[in-house]
């Protein structure tokens, strides 16, 4: 199978740099990497990959070698990497697109592939309401904003960004909630404007949904406990298990909650 031809894959929210990464997920991430080379047709990376990333005009955090280099040899085999900035790494930028490959992202995108048309967002503030989040977001990625805090000495604003980072990471809301939200504020709508296919992150509780007319809706899940990604085969979804032994398990797709439906 020539890779162009091959099934595209979804992955999300593995927060590097969050904790020491006693359990080498990781290094799983780099393996699950190198297993995608002349097989993929595309991978696209949901937001989040790094709990904290901000460039420099001559630094950028340190660490995480192994994973860019995994990604840049994903691309140099032919396989194109697209990243959506999540609500952690938003401040992906330039040496990201020039030294690994990457095309970057700062808002949701729409795609089609093997006959599919596909909304892709790393999920937060999507919907009405937060205002305060959304207020915050636009700040923060002022022009402004991001001129001020290089003049902050990067020893400083990587530590200070990663302990708001993991403050961040505590405040989440219940599945229930998120399920109605994304129901009426983003696959509904989606799906009226043509695409069959909604994919997001940032929820890191992994969910396949299907409608009575094949429609799908995953939330990828995360790369910290559940190890999720999404792949299009064929025309069809899975969303599946990456494990260190053994091939990936499949989570089967469910119908949409009662009364929660599109």
């Amino acid at each position: 199978m020539r890779t162009e031809d091959g099934p595209v894959y979804w992955i999300s929210d593995a927060h590097l740099g969050s904790d020491p990464d006693p359990e080498g997920r990781e290094a799983l991430l780099v393996r699950f990497l190198a297993e995608l080379q002349g097989r993929a047709a595309r991978l696209y990376v949901l937001g989040d990959l790094f709990d904290f990333w901000f460039e420099y005009r001559h630094a950028a955090p340190k660490g995480h070698f192994r994973t860019l280099h995994a990604l840049a040899g994903l691309i140099d085999q032919g396989t194109p990497v697209t990243y959506l900035g999540g609500n952690h790494d938003f401040w992906c930028g330039t040496t990201l697109e020039r030294e690994v490959g990457l095309t970057v992202h700062q808002r949701p995108i729409s795609v089609s592939h093997q006959g599919r048309r596909i909304f892709l967002a790393h999920g937060d503030g999507l919907g009405p309401g937060d205002a305060g989040y959304r207020l915050l977001k636009a700040v923060l990625r002022n022009p402004l904003a991001i001129a001020l805090y290089r003049t902050i000495h990067p020893d400083i604003g990587i530590a200070l960004a990663r302990r708001v980072s993991a403050t961040s990471r505590r405040h989440t809301k219940p599945r229930e909630f998120h399920l109605r939200r994304m129901s009426r504020h983003v696959a509904a709508p989606e799906f009226a404007r043509g695409h069959d296919a909604v994919i997001l992150g940032h929820i890191h509780d992994p969910l396949h949904l299907r409608d009575a007319r094949g429609r799908d809706c995953l939330l990828i899940g995360d790369w910290i406990e559940a190890f999720t990604f999404v792949e299009l085969a064929e025309g069809r979804f899975t969303l599946r298990r990456y494990g260190p032994e053994g091939p990936a398990a499949m989570i089967p797709p469910k119908a949409w909650p009662e009364g929660m439906e599109p």
